[in-house]
This record gives structure tokens, sequence and C-alpha cells, in this order.
């Protein structure tokens, strides 16, 4: 949906808690693609239909099938779509109700701020399938929690509630369940009001970063500010 300059996805399976199936996974890539070239959005909400944001990996659809092993689902249909967030110009907003739970939290914290619902939690339920985290969430617990803490996380799998994932840095605000999709359109509204070539340059600046040294972030710092000048 879009309204105004904020556009809204909503993963809409919510009798399977959102988990992501083919369809679906291609689906998303489709959304943001159409967010991404609709000049009109400035910011986008990201959010799941009913009870929960997502429960991560439909299981019945995950293994692969005869034509895909799980690494070639992976790479080939779960990563498109999660680097369409961090690749976009446009600010993403997560809205997280009930839980994030494996690949759903890995598509949550692809996005540039986080929203939860006072009763949301972020779950890496890998520890309990045998499974290691995948959809990029080893890199971005490693980042936010640091190495001790992401490793705790991951092998005791228990679940993070809203107000630790603020206090960890894994989230931006804390909300009212009933209120959250309201407050979160209302934040990217706000968003939607900066500028899109500086938000534009950033959100690149930013995702670079954690990569770069400091002698380069300040010369990509300083060709990015020439082009907004």
């Amino acid at each position: 949906e879009v309204e105004g300059a904020v556009g809204i996805i909503t993963l809409n399976r919510p009798d399977s808690l959102n988990a992501f199936n083919t369809q679906m996974r291609a689906d998303f890539v489709s959304a943001t693609a159409e967010m991404e070239a609709n000049d009109a959005v400035r910011a986008v909400v990201l959010t799941g239909a009913g009870r929960g944001f997502c429960a991560g990996a439909d299981l019945k659809g995950t293994g692969g099938t005869r034509e895909k092993t799980v690494t070639e689902v992976l790479i080939e249909e779960y990563k498109p779509g999660i680097m369409s967030i961090a690749n976009s110009d446009k600010t993403y907003i997560a809205a997280v109700s009930g839980p994030a739970s494996g690949i759903g939290a890995a598509y949550a914290q692809a996005c540039d701020m986080m929203i939860m619902g006072e009763s949301a939690y972020i779950y890496m339920a890998f520890a309990a399938i045998a499974l290691v985290p995948d959809g990029g969430n080893t890199w971005q617990l490693v980042r936010q929690l640091g190495y001790k803490r992401a490793y705790q996380a991951i092998l005791e799998g228990h679940k993070i509630p809203a107000a630790q994932a603020v206090e960890w840095g894994l989230a931006n605000r804390v909300t009212a369940d009933d209120t959250l999709l309201e407050d979160a359109k209302a934040w990217a509204e706000k968003a939607a009001h900066a500028a899109p070539l500086a938000v534009r340059n950033v959100k690149h600046i930013l995702r670079a970063a954690t990569e770069n040294d400091l002698s380069t972030v300040i010369d990509d710092e300083a060709h990015r500010q020439f082009e907004c000048m």
C-alpha cells in the first residue's frame, strides 16, 4: 500500500504467523522493487498481518526441492529481498508485533529503524532446531550486540523482548501493541520529510562504515557531501 509519502509492505500469511514460503519470498522482492520505483514514496513501513511480524521460514518449504538446495533457496530467494532493504535509497522502518523469529528477524533487522509493540520479541530459534542463523542474522547480531552477547543469544535461543531489544540496540522504540502500526506510519511520515538525497547518502555511509576504516569513511563522506551540496 501507499499512503502519501509512506509505503507499507505487509507480510500477509497470518494463518502461519507470516512464515515465508516460496511465493512470499518472490512477492517481497516485487513489493520492494515497486516501492523503490515510486518516487512519491520516501519511507517504507514493513509489518506483519495478524498476531505477529514473522515466524521465520515455512519449514514445509525450506529444505529445498528437487530443483534447489536450502543453500540455493537462501541465496537466490531470501537474499534478494533482504538486500533490497539494505540497498534501498529510502528509509525502511520495521513495525514488529508478536514474534520476529528466525529469518523473519533478519528482514526486520535489515531495516534502518525498528519499532516494536510491548509484547513483541526477537527470537533466534535456530538452536532449538539444530540450525545456524541465516539471512544475515549473524552479521546483524554481532554488530549490534557484540560477539559475546550475540553468541549467547544464538546459543541459548532465548526470546529478546521489546524493552530489552531497545536496551541492547536491536530496536529504537517500544509502543503499545494496539497503536503499533499507526505509530510506525507517523514515524515514517516524519522520516519522509527528510531530504531524500541526504537520506540515501547517510544510509550508504553508515552501512559501509561497519566494514571500512576511519580514513575510508572520511573520504566517502567528503565525496557524498559534494553530491549533497
